[in-house]
């Protein structure tokens, strides 16, 4: 038997640490890795069945069943029976599902202004109103685009803390990888920003004005090894730079590029989504203002006729 005066593991103390609550770090502890993203990707696509799923992505069948679970329990897909004899199964997206094709909108928006390439498919993505466009994040009260200074926060009824989540078993979950991606930058880039829930997390937190190494920390409830490395991935991402603001010792801050500040309705978006499904009935952590007209209701809509843009509207995503 165990000696039960000895300590637990590292990471078994993580797990007891609380956090701030937020819906945008809800809702990447479910969709925070590539291997989901992936599936959410082909899912968009109208892609249903195990074989599809895993002859697209090129992945073990075991991993494909395990996400394939962790999404059907998180509600975001649904198993439905197509055939009884022998009994077979499809995985189809739930209304909670489809409304994450709004993170899709806003990761070709976010391209489209950084890394164009008029021969990528998604960036000639179509809209109803039969022409290419440029998914557009804007207010739905005065129609305007906003950006991250255009708003602020305050708590809202669900605030307080809750605890962290436990490390995962894969860490490296953006590492390149053969199989969809192969060839295709603009989803390399998506799962290097989306594609680990850590990288995540730090873009989130440092949207609430948090720079510094310890804040960051603190806030997330993250080891220091693992945030060390995804703030270095992200400088070299050129979504953070590195700003030396004390000489002896040196210590650094973290600041959001314009490149990085253009994420912003991205984790809007997450932070929607968020709010919608996964307050607990508590409400939302934290409600955003814009500043020209109080509580921000956002809409996504075609830059070309003005018209909300969402998966009913919008030409399958092509690989």
């Amino acid at each position: 038997m165990a000696d039960s005066s000895s300590s637990p593991p590292a990471d078994a103390r993580r797990t007891t640490q609380v956090v701030q609550a937020n819906s945008a770090t809800r809702a990447l502890n479910i969709l925070g890795d590539r291997w989901t993203l992936m599936i959410l990707y082909l899912a968009f696509q109208r892609v249903r069945r195990f074989e599809d799923f895993q002859g697209r992505i090129g992945v073990a069948r075991s991993l494909l069943t395990d996400r394939l679970r962790r999404l059907t329990a998180a509600g975001v897909l649904e198993k439905v029976r197509y055939q009884e004899r022998p009994v077979r199964e499809e995985y189809r997206l739930t209304e909670r599902g489809r409304d994450l094709y709004s993170l899709a909108l806003m990761i070709i928006a976010w391209e489209k202004r950084w890394f164009f390439d008029p021969t990528h498919p998604a960036h000639q993505v179509r809209h109803t109103c039969g022409k290419p466009f440029t998914p557009q994040y804007r207010c739905g009260c005065c129609g305007e685009v906003v950006t991250a200074r255009d708003v602020y926060v305050i708590d809202g009824p669900g605030a307080g803390v809750e605890p962290s989540q436990p490390p995962r078993a894969q860490r490296r979950s953006i590492v390149p990888a053969e199989g969809l991606n192969a060839g295709n930058p603009m989803l390399d880039r998506a799962f290097q920003v989306l594609g680990d829930r850590w990288t995540s997390h730090v873009i989130a937190s440092a949207f609430m004005g948090r720079r510094r190494f310890g804040d960051l920390q603190a806030a997330l409830g993250i080891a220091p090894n693992i945030l060390s490395d995804r703030l270095a991935r992200l400088v070299d991402l050129g979504v953070l730079r590195k700003i030396l603001y004390q000489d002896k010792p040196q210590r650094w801050e973290y600041r959001l590029t314009d490149q990085g500040r253009d994420l912003y309705p991205l984790i809007a978006e997450l932070n929607r989504w968020g709010d919608r499904w996964l307050d607990g009935g508590e409400g939302p952590p934290l409600i955003t203002y814009h500043r020209p007209c109080g509580p921000l209701k956002a809409k996504i809509t075609c830059d070309q006729c003005g018209e909300p843009a969402g998966l009913d509207s919008v030409a399958a995503l092509d690989a």
